[in-house]
C-alpha cells in the first residue's frame, strides 16, 4: 500500500493551512454491506472462523466500544466479519486519510473512520468518540495499541484506560484475533504466509452495569489482562508450522542485537534464519516460530522473550546514561490530508532529554521531551518507502527515515522506557559532553 508523496520546501509546508475538524459520520447500510462483501473476498483462503461470548448481554443496536488487538491490515476485515450489520466507526491514524486529491479523506470519513494522531494527546478524539456513542448511536472500533505488534505481543497501552471507559459509559466488546500476525507479521516485508489460518474470539468484556460498578483501576487491569496475548506462543501451542523459505526475512528489524556477542546493527534476517555479522552466530527460525542456534547454545529461543531482553538492555543504557541516538534522516511532514511532504535531510538526536530534530538548512528545529508520549509511532517499510519513526504534535507530524540502518524498534523501546522512568522520577539527566 502506497500513499501520495510530494517534495516541497520546509517553509512552504509549514505555511499550509491545517484541516478543520469535522464530526464523524455514521456509515450507511450501503457502505456496510459493500465492505462486508469486500472483506469476505479479502478473507478467502484464511479458513476464517470465530466464536462469541456474552453477546446476549447487549442488544444488536446498542452502541459499544470495541477493543481489538492490532497485528496487520486484516484486523479490520476480521472486525467486519464479526460485527456486521452493527454500525460502527473506526479510530484510524490520520495518515491513512491522505491521497487521491482529497478522495481518500472523503471515502474514509464516509465509511465511518475517525482520524487521530498516534501517541499524541488528542482531546478531539475523545469528543468524536462520545459524539458517535451519544449522537450517532454508533459503536466505535478502537485499537488501543495504536500500532501493529512488533513481536507478536501487545504494544504498550495508554495509561488508565479505565478513566476512558467510565467517561464513555457504554458496553465494551473485546475482539482477539489469532493467526493474523503469523500470516503477515510487520517485520516480514509484506510477504504473506498463505497457509496460516485466522480465527478470532469476540466477547463482551464489560456491560454498562459492570462499567458503572467497577473502579477505574479494576477496569484498567481487566483491559491489560485482555491484551496479554503472545502470538508466537499461540503458534507453538497450536502446532501451526510456517514453512515458507522467507519466514525470517526482516527478522533483524525486531532482533537487532545479538544475544551471543551483544553487537547491535549487525543482525541479518534472511530466508529461514537470522545471522550476526559480527560473531557469525546463526539461528534458525523454526517452522513453529522458535529460534534455534545452528551451533552452540540457544541463548533465547522465544522471540517475545528476546524482545523483552532487548528492552531490558535499553533500559539499563538509559539508567547508565549511555543511550544515545544521533542519526542522519530523511524528513517528511504531514500537516493535512493531501500528501506526505518530503522536505529534506536532517538529524534526529535522542537521549535522556528526549528528541531533537534539526534540518532543512537550519530552518527546522523541533524538540520533544520524554514525558510527551508513552510510546512512539514506529513502522517498517512504511507505505513501501522505508522504516520510519514519527514525532510531532497535533499540528505537525515529522516522519524520520534513518539512513544508516538505525533500529526503529530500539528507538521505540527507548521512548517507552524513558517515559516510564520519568513518571517514576528515575530518569537520569542526559550526560553532557566534556
Amino acid at each position: 500500500m502506497k500513499t501520495t508523496v510530494k517534495k516541497m520546501d520546509f517553509d512552504s509546508v509549514s505555511a499550509l493551512p491545517r484541516p478543520k475538524h469535522k464530526d464523524p459520520r455514521k456509515p450507511g447500510m450501503f457502505w456496510r454491506v459493500l465492505i462486508r462483501l469486500l472483506t469476505i473476498i479479502g478473507m478467502m483462503g484464511t479458513k476464517f472462523r470465530y466464536e462469541t461470548e456474552g453477546f446476549e448481554k447487549i442488544s444488536r443496536d446498542e452502541p459499544c466500544l470495541v477493543l481489538m488487538n492490532h497485528t496487520c491490515f486484516q484486523d479490520m476485515e476480521v472486525a467486519y466479519q464479526i460485527l456486521f450489520p452493527r454500525p460502527f466507526n473506526i479510530v484510524c491514524s490520520n495518515d491513512g486519510f491522505i491521497g487521491f486529491f482529497g478522495l481518500m479523506e472523503w471515502l474514509m470519513r464516509t465509511i465511518g473512520c475517525i482520524p487521530t494522531q498516534k501517541f499524541v494527546s488528542d482531546v478531539s478524539l475523545v469528543r468524536d468518540m462520545e459524539y458517535c456513542f451519544k449522537t450517532l448511536k454508533s459503536s466505535v472500533l478502537m485499537y488501543p495499541e495504536a500500532c501493529y505488534s512488533f513481536d507478536g505481543t501487545a504494544t504498550t497501552l495508554p495509561r488508565k484506560m479505565g478513566i476512558l471507559l467510565k467517561k464513555f459509559d457504554v458496553p465494551v466488546i473485546m475482539i482477539e484475533s489469532f493467526g493474523a500476525f503469523g500470516r503477515n507479521p510487520l517485520y516480514n516485508e509484506l510477504q504473506i504466509r498463505k497457509n496460516v489460518p485466522i480465527t478470532a474470539k469476540a466477547r463482551v468484556l464489560f456491560t454498562q452495569e459492570e462499567i458503572r460498578e467497577k473502579s477505574v483501576r479494576e477496569l484498567s487491569e481487566c483491559v491489560e489482562a485482555a491484551f496479554s496475548f503472545d502470538h508466537f506462543r499461540w503458534q507453538k501451542e497450536q502446532g501451526i508450522e510456517i514453512n515458507q523459505p522467507f519466514r525470517a526475512d526482516g527478522l533483524h528489524r525486531i532482533l537487532y542485537k545479538c544475544a551471543s556477542c551483544g553487537a547491535e546493527g549487525k543482525m541479518a534476517g534472511r530466508g529461514t534464519g537470522i545471522t550476526c555479522g559480527c560473531c557469525g552466530k546463526r539461528y534458525e527460525l523454526t517452522p513453529l516460530g522458535q529460534l534455534k542456534a545452528e551451533q552452540g547454545d540457544t541463548e533465547i529461543s522465544h522471540i517475545p522473550d528476546y524482545y523483552r531482553w532487548e528492552r531490558e538492555q535499553v533500559r539499563q543504557e538509559i539508567l547508565d546514561g549511555t543511550y544515545s541516538l544521533d542519526a542522519e534522516v530523511e524528513i517528511a511532514m504531514q500537516v493535512d490530508y493531501k500528501a506526505i511532504y518530503k522536505v529534506g535531510k536532517g538529524r534526529l538526536v535522542h537521549d535522556n532529554s528526549g528528541f531533537t530534530l534539526t534540518g532543512c538548512d537550519g530552518r527546522l528545529h523541533y524538540t520533544q521531551p520524554p514525558q510527551a508520549s508513552y510510546s512512539l509511532y514506529a513502522d517498517y517499510y512504511w507505505y513501501e518507502m522505508a522504516d520510519v519513526v514519527c514525532i510531532g504534535d497535533t499540528e505537525t507530524h515529522y516522519f524520520c527515515f534513518p539512513q544508516n540502518g538505525e533500529s526503529v524498534a530500539k528507538i521505540r523501546l527507548a521512548t517507552e522506557e524513558m517515559y516510564k522512568l520519568f513518571k517514576a522520577k528515575q530518569l537520569p539527566p542526559p550526560k553532557t559532553s566534556e
